[in-house]
């Protein structure tokens, strides 16, 4: 018999890692497996399927159920299969009268308190219970019901996503141990002894109201119908499934999309996802009620002015209003007079196309990306040091980490599965360190080791890393072979000479940071003196002045230290949203074309000309600052918006809605009628992920195929959209499926040219670089050699610390900070449109208790919040986490205003903008600013053309 691997079987317990191999006999079958392999999964490896019930491979075996007991020749007893490990020469035996009467008589009691109501169970034909009973031949139960029983006990139903029914537990634990060991948030208990024994959440709480984060690993868990996704509860058990990448965040999570027919009933985490291995968080698993909501455009809509009603069209008239617009505009202001912007929420093939339609139809190069506006000092700061411009490890790596150092990022809220990995590394006793100006949850980690907070002043980043760097080299912790041998030397000696100023010493800028030098020298040496450290960082790092400058310098103190090229190690760039490392992948940004390669390159210009079959531009476009400066100029009359909300998410809102305003033509092309569409003249139904097929390349360079669940409610996907669009302008695009847009990518882009849909179907996923040289791909990055100079040698940068011109004074004494939360996304259109609004249904402003005491100042009072730039109105939050001096909201909901008070400062290299240092003033307030009632007009004025387009259309169907 041949052992193989089966995605979609649970082999009872987790597999062991040993090379060294050990054989047995299971039922007169010998079997071969590595060394600490449970007997149960050995037997499953071999198709012996043994009975269980509290076991399941994603958890550590806890051996309570005793279904699955076994006899072992030469041991009395009959132990269980999920807790005995496999021996050389042992000799098993799982089937006999003996063992089949003690599985009866086990189940019957577990039957005799359990409701028998199968066929009106949501959990009928797939409930492990109902099978195991099958199993074993159980056909009577002898004990009645008239005793202590659980089979009146009250629903749970505080959770929006999930049924918990405790009348139907069998105190199996797996609810409760998928909490602690997948998702670290130790929420669940079990509570009582003995019969008493009951699954609590937190102290005898409403799932709701407990430490819960509705991450769903106890519902996949749950053997029974007593966790159950109330989508299952209302539609029944979905009857196929298809396996696709989740669109929110950048970990790029691996689903199951469950269907019934062509309605999804629920997402279930791929155990084969090799980002997240079977885990999720509230938003991929329960979040996708937006793909069907009310409020979706289903057809496009023209018109003339922003002022004016919306007036349902045909897709041809729609597209052909959008070109003949700007063709018009180009043949009066000129060939750079339009532009366009990307999405990082769709696929790579979208975002492909919509940067060559603007590059070789529209003929220039003003394309740029919302990735620019978060990450884009990553993609300038790791190239000019390690020489390209992405993270450097697999997630995975962060469990080979003995300490990891978190700066400018907040993993448990913005990465959540990411987040669980990294709490079970720290679990296991790595140790932390985590540069950020607030208490983030990761710094409560339930059995959290050794941990350092260095809660810094916003703005100060460059300072902190010259400070742990200054320590690194002063005090002899560098990794001198390493810098031998895989740096270069010259820029090292610069470098080194400027790092051990003392001007870098953590006592010298204790005065800029706001932390204890002494604090500073002792995470610096937990850093260098670690076998394996790492860095992760997030927004917190790029969105600021300096962002480029920290990029930089974090990957010098990865250098310095020679944790770079191996398991455990590296710079590890978390980005924000699904396809944020695509976007930049495929050539959104003005100045370079797919794969990084900078428009004035002539050889690779060639080329994308040959392959396109135009001539290029080889000077750099508009960023997206500069195209609202040349429209409110007059110089730039129109736009094509693709999946993104500059509207709400850019910065100095007031700004962006004036440019927005002076545009001749608008097309926006979305799932809503979001805050950048209440400006368009064009609207143009976007698909979700759920309706196209395509790829998603996540924060570890992954590629992941997406894939179409449902078809589009407006009948195209995004592609064929901007396809359309081309042939409209006179410029020929002709695909018939993305698989199609994937080939050209790879022929263009060296670090996707072994990347194929096939490669893709036979090895699940793949990291770029992925070509000849690495045909497999590449998990780690810069393991023998840097992509940088002519010796491959990674190049240390000088990082002067120059202090943001954002600064606090009498009149803006506060510093605001901003940041997500776990329950939204980005900005919201998707999130606010399900029922995670149960957990955060308005952004918030978090202030220190000295701060609030000094304003007088209590939790739930409106706050006026007003900067340089602008004012707005927020409910507050007094928080200890918080330190004084420092404010902090997050920007989910619109009418928050959040981006009204933020200002136009950029960092230096990429204009990436200073989101994270915001000088402001705050004092109670009884109304909503004078922004926010606008706001509020505007909103029911757009919405009532939204609603006026649909019923012109009603009439005309009469």
């Amino acid at each position: 018999m041949l052992q193989h691997f089966d995605p979609n079987k649970d082999y009872g317990t987790p597999a062991a890692l040993s090379e060294k191999m050990v054989t047995l006999e299971i039922d007169g079958v010998e079997v071969t497996v590595p060394e600490g392999t449970s007997v149960m999964r050995a037997a499953a490896m071999y198709d012996i399927n043994i009975p269980k019930l509290c076991a399941t491979d994603n958890l550590e075996a806890f051996g309570s159920c005793r279904i699955c007991a076994v006899q072992i020749e030469g041991r009395r007893g009959t132990p269980a299969s999920c807790t005995t490990p496999v021996d050389a020469g042992m000799k098993v035996t799982t089937q006999n009268d003996k063992l089949a009467k003690l599985r009866r008589n086990i189940m019957e009691l577990y039957i005799s308190d359990h409701p028998l109501d199968c066929l009106t169970c949501p959990a009928n034909g797939d409930c492990e219970l109902q099978d195991m009973a099958g199993a074993v031949g159980l056909r009577e139960v002898r004990y009645g019901f008239e005793g202590n029983n659980r089979l009146h006990a009250e629903k749970d139903q505080s959770n929006p996503y999930f049924t918990f029914d405790a009348s139907k537990c069998i105190v199996c634990s797996r609810c409760v141990r998928a909490c602690s060991e997948v998702q670290g948030t130790f929420a669940l208990t079990i509570d009582g002894r003995g019969f008493d024994s009951k699954v609590a959440a937190g102290q005898n709480e409403q799932f709701l109201d407990s430490e819960c984060v509705s991450c769903g690993a106890c519902v996949q868990a749950c053997p029974t119908a007593t966790l159950m996704e109330n989508s299952v509860i209302d539609m029944g058990t979905p009857e196929h499934s298809v396996t696709t990448t989740c669109a929110y965040c950048g970990v790029g999570c691996s689903f199951k999309a469950e269907m019934k027919g062509d309605q999804l009933v629920r997402m279930v985490p791929a155990k084969e996802g090799d980002a997240n291995h079977g885990h999720s968080c509230v938003k991929g698993r329960f979040a996708f009620g937006y793909a069907t909501h009310k409020d979706r455009i289903k057809a496009p809509m023209i018109r003339d002015s922003i002022d004016q009603p919306w007036k349902e069209v045909s897709w041809e008239e729609a597209i052909g209003f959008a070109a003949k617009r700007l063709k018009d505009i180009q043949a009066q202001y000129g060939r750079e007079s339009i532009g366009g912007i990307t999405s990082s929420r769709c696929t790579n093939e979208e975002t492909y196309l919509v940067q060559k339609l603007i590059r070789a139809a529209f003929g220039n190069n003003n394309t740029d990306t919302c990735a620019r506006v978060c990450h884009s000092p990553t993609g300038y700061g790791l190239k000019q040091t390690l020489g390209e411009s992405a993270g450097t490890q697999t997630f995975d790596s962060v469990m080979h980490s003995d300490c990891i150092l978190v700066i400018g990022a907040n993993p448990t809220d913005a990465h959540p599965v990411f987040g669980s990995l990294m709490r079970r590394r720290l679990r296991e006793g790595a140790s932390l360190i985590v540069t950020d100006p607030r208490e983030i949850d990761l710094l409560s980690t339930p059995h959290l080791g050794d941990a350092t907070h260095l809660p810094l002043r916003p703005g100060t980043n460059v300072a902190m890393v010259n400070a742990l760097a200054h320590v690194v080299v002063t005090e002899g912790f560098e990794d001198k072979e390493f810098i031998a041998s895989r740096c270069d030397t010259k820029a090292y000696a610069k470098w080194r000479e400027f790092i051990i100023d003392e001007r870098h010493a953590p006592e010298a800028v204790e005065a800029i940071t706001g932390v204890k030098a002494e604090k500073v020298r002792e995470a610096a040496r937990k850093f260098a003196t670690a076998k394996n450290a790492s860095i992760y960082y997030g927004l917190g790092v790029t969105e600021h002045s300096q962002g480029s400058t920290t990029v930089m310098g974090i990957a010098n103190l990865a250098l310095a230290t020679g944790n770079i090229g191996r398991e455990g190690v590296g710079v590890n760039p978390l980005r924000g949203q699904n396809n944020v490392q695509g976007s930049c992948d495929m050539g959104s940004f003005p100045h370079e074309l797919p794969g990084y390669q900078h428009v004035a390159d002539s050889v690779a210009r060639a080329r994308f000309e040959k392959a396109w079959g135009v001539e290029l531009d080889d000077e750099p476009g508009l960023r997206i600052p500069n195209m609202f400066d040349a429209a409110l100029a007059g110089e730039f009359r129109a736009m094509y918006v693709q999946g993104e909300d500059i509207a709400q998410s850019d910065p100095n809102t007031q700004h962006v809605e004036a440019a927005l305003s002076a545009l001749d033509c608008l097309i926006v092309q979305d799932i809503f009628l979001n805050e950048t569409a209440k400006y368009a003249h064009v609207l143009l139904p976007g698909s979700t992920f759920l309706e196209k097929n395509g790829t998603f390349t996540n924060a570890e360079r992954r590629i992941n195929r997406v894939r179409k669940v449902m078809a589009p409610v407006a009948g195209k996907e995004d592609w064929e959209v901007t396809v359309a669009l081309a042939n409209a302008l006179g410029y020929p695009m002709s695909y018939s499926h993305p698989s199609e847009i994937m080939d050209e990518i790879a022929s263009l882009t060296p670090s996707f040219a072994n990347v194929s849909y096939q490669r893709l179907e036979e090895h699940g996923s793949l990291q770029w670089p992925c070509n000849d040289a690495f045909p497999m791909g590449s998990p780690i990055m810069h393991t023998e050699s840097f992509p940088i100079g002519d010796e491959g040698k990674a190049k240390f940068a000088v990082t002067e610390f120059v202090p943001t011109t954002e600064r606090a004074n009498s009149r803006f004494p506060l510093l605001l900070t901003t940041g997500r939360i776990l329950s939204q996304y980005n900005v919201g259109a998707q999130t606010r449109r399900t029922d995670n609004q149960a957990w955060h249904d308005e952004d918030i402003l978090e202030l220190h208790p000295h701060d609030a005491e000094e304003r007088g100042i209590k939790t739930g009072d409106w706050l006026g919040i007003t900067s340089r730039a602008g004012h707005t109105v927020l409910r507050a939050r007094v928080a200890e986490r918080m330190q004084p001096g420092v404010v902090y909201t997050t920007f989910h909901h619109p009418g928050s205003g959040a981006n009204v008070i933020t200002t136009n400062n950029s960092d230096w290299a990429t204009n990436c903008p200073e989101y994270k240092v915001t000088a402001v003033q705050v004092e109670k307030v009884s109304q909503p600013s004078q922004w926010q009632k606008n706001f509020q007009d505007n909103h029911e004025r757009q919405y009532e053309f939204l609603r006026g387009s649909a019923s012109t259309e009603a009439e005309a169907i009469k």
